[in-house]
C-alpha cells in the first residue's frame, strides 16, 4: 500500500495521505504500480468525457479532457518534455544540456514541444471519436496505463545521467521484480477492458502498439544515452508525453482498418 500511495503521489496531484519516513527503496519500488494509477487516470477520463460529452460536442468535450490530464499530471510531464526538447535543440555538450533541463525557464523549441503533443493528442482523439465511441472510451482509458507503463520500461533500461534526484532513485531500484510487476498488470488490466468493451478482436493490435511502444523507450534510452549520458525525471516525462501521442495514433490506425 505504501508503494501505491507513493505511485499516486508522484505521477499526480490527487490529494492522498503523504507518505513520510520512506527509503529509496520504496520509492523505486512504487514504479511497480505505475500502470495503477493509469487504470485511475484512464477512468477519471472515461467518466468525464462521457459527461461532458451530454453537453458539449466532442471538439469541446477533448479539449476539457485533455485538460484535465494536464492538471492531474500537475504539467509534470509537459514540462519534461519542454525541457528535454529545449536541452535537444541547445546543441551543446552533454553537462550544459542537463544544465538546461534542470533550469526552470522554458525556451522556444519546449514551447513548441508542449503545443504540438497537446495539439496532435487533441486531433487523434478527435478522428478516433468519429470513427468509433466504443474505441474512443477504450483508448482514453488505456492511453495513461500504456504510458505509466512505458515509463518504467525506460526506467528499468537506462542508466541515470545525474548522481542526485529523484530520477537516480527510480533507476537504481527499479529491478525485473519492478518492470514484471507493471508489465503484467498493464497486460491483465488491458485484456480485461478489451474483453469488457467486447473488443477481442483487438488483442493483437493493442498488444503490437506494447511492442511498439517497448522498441521506442529503448530508441530513448540510447538517445538519452547519447546526448544527456543517460535519463532524468525530464526525458521520463518526455517518454510519457510522447507515448500517449503513438498510443492515441496506433489506435486511430487500428480504428480505421479495422472498425
Amino acid at each position: 500500500m505504501k508503494k501505491l500511495l507513493l505511485a499516486f503521489q508522484f505521477l499526480t496531484i490527487i490529494p492522498l495521505k503523504r507518505m513520510d519516513n520512506v527509503s529509496e527503496k520504496d520509492v523505486g519500488g512504487a514504479s511497480a504500480f505505475f500502470p495503477l494509477v493509469g487504470t485511475v487516470q484512464g477512468i477519471l477520463l472515461v467518466i468525464t468525457s462521457a459527461l461532458f460529452l451530454k453537453v458539449f460536442p466532442v471538439e469541446v468535450s477533448n479539449g476539457i479532457i485533455l485538460l484535465l490530464m494536464i492538471i492531474i499530471n500537475g504539467g509534470l510531464h509537459l514540462d519534461g518534455l519542454a525541457d528535454t526538447f529545449d536541452a535537444i535543440a541547445s546543441r551543446k555538450g552533454k553537462e550544459k544540456k542537463l544544465a538546461i533541463m534542470k533550469d526552470s525557464a522554458v525556451g522556444p523549441f519546449g514551447v513548441i514541444a508542449i503545443v504540438f503533443a497537446i495539439l496532435l493528442k487533441y486531433i487523434f482523439l478527435n478522428a478516433i471519436f468519429n470513427i468509433s465511441l466504443d474505441t474512443y472510451y477504450l483508448s482514453l482509458f488505456l492511453m495513461p496505463i500504456f504510458s505509466r507503463w512505458a515509463m518504467v520500461t525506460a526506467i528499468f533500461h537506462c542508466k541515470s545521467a545525474r548522481k542526485d534526484g529523484l530520477g537516480r532513485i527510480f533507476v537504481e531500484h527499479t529491478k525485473m521484480t519492478e518492470f514484471a510487476a507493471a508489465t503484467l498488470l498493464t497486460l491483465v488490466i488491458s485484456l480485461l477492458a478489451l474483453f469488457i468493451s467486447d473488443k477481442t478482436s483487438a488483442i493483437i493490435s493493442f498488444l503490437l502498439i506494447l511492442v511498439i511502444l517497448y522498441i521506442f523507450c529503448i530508441a530513448a534510452v540510447r538517445f538519452s544515452n547519447k546526448n544527456f549520458g543517460g535519463m532524468t525525471g525530464d526525458t521520463f516525462g518526455a517518454v510519457s508525453e510522447i507515448s500517449e501521442i503513438l498510443f492515441l495514433m496506433g489506435a486511430m490506425i487500428w480504428s480505421q482498418k479495422f472498425i
